[in-house]
């Protein structure tokens, strides 16, 4: 048996997930998405950063546009650790498309300008 909290919504719930897969103590049926997706394929947003090449010691935020799983958060992190990018950059910019064929995108997440 396995127990997590819901996530998903400020209630909190207290989740059991058994053997064959059978979610108990959720209050809605997204509790019990979020449980199997635990438990089968949990994903996680990643959160960066990366030198910008043409301004000196300067980094860009970055993040992943929707959360991918765990078991890719080390290959994306060794891509986003390749990248440097060069300003100026805007917020929302795709910086890596579909990463890893995931459909899932590298974006800035705050605006730099040029010196």
């Amino acid at each position: 048996m396995k127990e997590l909290i819901c996530i998903r919504c400020p209630r909190g719930c207290h989740l059991s997930v058994d053997e064959g897969g059978n979610v108990t103590g959720n209050s809605c049926p997204v509790g019990k998405e979020y449980a199997l997706e635990e438990i089968n394929d949990p994903k996680r947003m990643v959160t960066s950063f990366v030198r910008v090449s043409n301004r000196r010691d300067t980094m860009l935020s970055v993040r992943t546009s929707k959360p991918i799983s765990k078991a890719l958060m080390f290959k994306v992190m060794d891509e986003i650790n390749k990248l440097k990018v060069k300003a100026p950059v805007e917020i929302g910019k795709v910086l890596i498309k579909n990463i890893f064929d995931t459909g899932v995108d590298i974006i800035a997440t705050s605006s730099i300008e040029a010196d």
